[in-house]
């Protein structure tokens, strides 16, 4: 049922585009998505992945990993910038997608060496969700349960050049495309625009360093006791823990989130 209903609205669509016609409204059910167990101990694994500590029933792995059996699985998507290691792909293929300066330089969030979308017109983020949509796609036919997009906060690195509207309006997208696919979806980071993550109508949150920044409360008020977080620093997983343990899911990662055998590789969960 759920494969007719895909198949018959994609037909509609690409009607629509040939015809110039909107295409109607289908009414069908989709099931909610299946929330992760709130409070569960998790680990952060969007670098290499790994088999986790004992008693671990969340995992967010990079949605090129295979998602870990018998777990809830996050399937993380840089939904808003380039991965560092497609630069070329996207310079090749999606140049036109790729946010400019007036100079012709790409706009780059240089602390990870990783190009901003150029989500500023409708028409382009129709573009750019073809192809994070097709991601979330493979991720939900691969076997996760949720969907992790990374950096909706882009349009803070872009200098000026994208709004909040921006980041949201394509962050619509691609939640009303992982819902189809029974997919639930997480607001990453953006603590200050929790309540309209919540309103665009993502599920849950991932919640980076909210202890460092005493943000962890704009989470709680949105989404309750379904946040992720991710902590640095020891002083930090130290207060979260003190503070949010007996609500939140929290664990301390090494920044690169490296796994078990490197030397910077830093797990511990409160």
């Amino acid at each position: 049922m759920v494969l007719t209903r895909k198949l018959g609205v994609a037909l509609l669509a690409v009607g629509a585009l040939l015809t110039g016609v909107p295409a109607p409204a289908i009414s069908a059910t989709v099931a909610d998505p299946v929330l992760p167990t709130a409070n569960a101990k998790w680990d952060y694994q969007i670098g290499k992945p790994y088999v986790p500590r004992s008693g671990v029933t969340v995992v967010s792995r990079d949605r090129k990993a295979d998602p870990l059996s018998d777990t809830y699985n996050f399937c993380y998507v840089n939904a808003f910038q380039t991965q560092p290691g497609a630069v070329k792909w996207w310079k090749n293929n999606h140049r036109n997608l790729l946010l400019k300066k007036k100079d012709g330089g790409y706009v780059v969030d240089s602390y990870w060496g990783e190009i901003l979308f150029d989500i500023s017109t409708a028409k382009k983020r129709t573009k750019l969700a073809v192809i994070v949509n097709g991601w979330i796609t493979k991720c939900a036919n691969d076997g996760f349960q949720a969907i992790e997009p990374d950096n909706l906060d882009s349009w803070t690195r872009s200098g000026g050049r994208l709004t909040r509207d921006h980041a949201f309006a394509f962050a619509a997208l691609i939640i009303d495309h992982a819902h189809s696919e029974n997919l639930a979806i997480g607001q990453k980071n953006a603590a200050g625009q929790t309540k309209r993550g919540k309103k665009t109508g993502f599920d849950f949150a991932v919640a980076e360093e909210c202890g460092r920044y005493k943000e962890c409360s704009a989470y709680t008020a949105a989404y309750g006791d379904q946040v992720y977080v991710i902590e640095y620093r020891s002083e930090d997983f130290k207060y979260s823990c003190t503070r949010w343990a007996d609500e939140l899911a929290i664990i301390l990662r090494d920044r690169n989130v490296t796994a078990p055998g490197s030397k910077k590789y830093v797990y511990r969960s409160c």
